[in-house]
């Protein structure tokens, strides 16, 4: 009987229960997977996609000029004068014109074949259509052969075919206007200080080209129109951006190289860094024109000709004390702009935050790297005072840790947490891992998971106190909270020291579910609130523990939603027989092994770093009073504005 009743209730599973989603629905369905969410970074990433093609039109020498407007009611447009979209029957589909398969269809487009663009910021063939289907409206005019076409769309469906609308003979280029779907982003703006900003750093990318703004949209700051054209590139953006700083050099050391001169191949990099003691040390580097804010290989390859190049001068000099420079030395007060253009850059994730081309490295590394050494043997002055300053901020970094160490010895007696701390065995703080996980459980997996050198292990009983309201007092009397500055090594609030911070990375890694979140999100609020600059120096971290792992034959995958183990469900992993699903209800469930592979291990995990968006630093503060404050109707409102995202919730 309990049998019948179970089969009962229980769904049939079976294939009509496979949904596949054709078209642009993907998209509607799933808008995170291709622009990272539906919050205002993503809204503003729509702009981003399309800007960025016609940016690839004018790095390939067929646009000059590019056109951004900001109309009333949250509509924008971008013009370029390139080539303009294909618009005849497109040969896999003779129905169709060339530009409706664009516009509503997943990779297609220019940048596969090679011989459209040498490099582009557009490689995936998705960002347009990803921009048609999630607007309510989208009209692309296209001047081409003295003629004007015309096509309108909605939410990735066209409203008709394309259109000829009449001659053009002073015209050329491709006019997108969008409005986002308010379906997707509800209420959300797009705001122009945001978007002058992208405006204005594409056109010190890329000399050769001229960005007008416009803006009917006046938020009292941002100007109505303007005009940016920097034939000196990077060199200006660092110029201007330092205006008021004192530098250790007069000028920046910049330049731009083809990588032709070395290696033969298509593409190029550009540079411009300066060291100034009157703020903190940044980078911001660009793939294609498209901003990397993970940095990737060409940081990479950056830093290394940087730092090789202020040794070997040291050595030149006699100054054997420039060994120790290192290159958190020279992020301290460094601030550099890095924009390489390769052909068919590999990204990590649609949003492109990361590039991951391996070639990259070497490619920057040697071509920055000849440069540098003739820039500061040419300019002995500023090479010296550079120099100098690495010195001063490597030997501050020793002695620093020579305190950390004595710190760390003594802190660990202090401790003395058994079943809570479970410490590593490096001395110093460089490059160890503070791991913190919810239960003993899941502590007992990450043990044998970790690295005993450079991991560390602190686990938590349920969730620590909400601290947003909470009196100082409460906050000393938890002992969760307590435990988690001892361990650390530090103390909260204004006598909290970013300089005493026992590890380099804390992460915070609980489980793949409602309350995993919950507790990150109470983490995070705690971290926020009493040791903000944790945050702001890039310390805090988020691991990405798998939900589910499938097994074909040989063939093992991790994967961390619902919606990814459905597309590999569909698709196959490529072995043989019936695919195994296993999921983890908690990391307590994962074994070491699976753990490690996909949660700890340097080498082959994910991790998400926990920061607060420069350009609207008082949202994030907003946002957490909001989720996390004593007002239970600004989150009951909250809930009600973004319940319509939420399709399944997993409790």
């Amino acid at each position: 009987m309990a049998n019948d009743l179970l089969s009962a209730a229980t769904p049939t599973y079976d294939a009509s229960s496979i949904e596949v989603l054709e078209g642009l629905e993907p998209v509607r369905k799933r808008p995170g997977m291709y622009i990272g969410g539906t919050d205002e970074r993503a809204l503003h990433h729509l702009v981003a996609e399309i800007l960025d093609n016609a940016m690839d039109e004018a790095v390939a020498g067929h646009a000059t000029r590019i056109e951004i407007e900001l109309h009333d009611g949250n509509t924008v447009t971008i013009r370029d004068n390139g080539r303009g979209i294909p618009v005849d029957p497109h040969p896999k589909f003779p129905g169709k014109s060339a530009l409706e398969v664009i516009l509503c269809t997943l990779h297609a487009g220019g940048k596969f074949g090679g011989d459209a663009y040498a490099t582009s910021g557009g490689l995936h063939g998705v960002g347009a259509s990803v921009v048609n289907a999630l607007s309510d409206h989208m009209r692309v005019e296209v001047a081409r052969n003295r003629e004007l076409y015309v096509q309108e769309f909605s939410r990735g469906i066209p409203q008709g075919p394309v259109a000829k609308v009449g001659p053009a003979p002073n015209r050329r280029g491709t006019t997108v206007t969008f409005h986002p779907d308010p379906e997707i982003f509800g209420s959300l703006t797009l705001k122009p200080a945001r978007m002058l900003k992208a405006a204005r750093s594409k056109a010190y990318l890329f000399s050769g080209v001229e960005i007008r703004w416009k803006t009917a949209v006046n938020d009292g700051e941002t100007p109505l129109e303007a005009i940016f054209h920097f034939p000196g590139g990077l060199a200006d953006y660092l110029t201007d951006t330092l205006a008021k700083s004192t530098t250790y050099a007069e000028r920046p050391f910049a330049g731009k190289v083809p990588f032709t001169e070395k290696f033969n191949v298509p593409g190029s990099v550009e540079w411009a860094i300066n060291w100034t003691p009157a703020r903190d040390g940044f980078i911001q580097s660009y793939c294609n024109t498209v901003p990397t804010p993970e940095g990737g290989t060409h940081e990479s390859g950056f830093w290394a000709a940087i730092l090789k190049g202020i040794r070997a001068y040291g050595e030149r000099v006699k100054n054997r004390k420039a060994e120790q420079i290192t290159r958190d030395d020279l992020l301290t007060g460094g601030c550099a702009l890095v924009s390489c253009f390769i052909r068919e850059p590999q990204f990590v994730g649609q949003t492109k935050d990361r590039l991951a081309t391996e070639e990259a490295a070497r490619y920057v590394e040697l071509a920055v790297r000849d440069h540098f050494d003739t820039w500061l043997a040419a300019d002995p002055k500023s090479a010296g005072s550079i120099l100098d300053f690495l010195i001063l901020r490597a030997e501050e970094r020793l002695r620093r840790r020579m305190e950390k160490e004595t710190a760390r010895k003594s802190a660990t007696k202090k401790l003395r947490l058994p079943g809570k701390l479970t410490d590593c065995t490096a001395k110093n703080r460089e490059g160890t891992e503070l791991f913190i996980v919810e239960g003993d459980s899941a502590g007992g997996s990450a043990k044998g998971a970790r690295s005993r050198e450079t991991q560390a292990l602190l686990p938590l009983k349920g969730k620590i106190l909400n601290v947003l309201g909470a009196a100082s007092a409460k906050l000393h009397d938890n002992s969760e909270i307590r435990d988690i500055c001892e361990a650390l090594g530090v103390s909260m609030g204004t006598k909290f020291n970013v300089d005493d911070l026992r590890y380099d990375k804390i992460i915070i890694m609980t489980d793949a579910d409602v309350d995993g979140a919950h507790i990150a999100s109470l983490l995070m609020t705690f971290f926020f609130t009493q040791m903000r600059p944790l945050i702001d120096k890039g310390h805090l971290y988020l691991a990405c523990p798998p939900l589910y792992r499938l097994t074909q034959g040989a063939r093992r995958m991790y994967v961390s939603d619902d919606a990814e183990k459905d597309l590999w469900l569909a698709k196959g992993l490529g072995g043989k027989g019936k695919i195994d699903v296993q999921r983890f209800k908690g990391l307590g469930e994962m074994d070491a092994k699976d753990l490690k592979e996909t949660t700890m291990d340097p080498a082959s995990r994910k991790l998400i770093r926990v920061s607060i968006d420069e350009d609207e630093p008082g949202m994030t503060g907003d946002l957490v009073e909001r989720l996390m404050g004593k007002k239970p109707e600004l989150r009951y409102q909250y809930i009600q504005e973004n319940a319509r995202f939420v399709e399944e919730l997993d409790v």
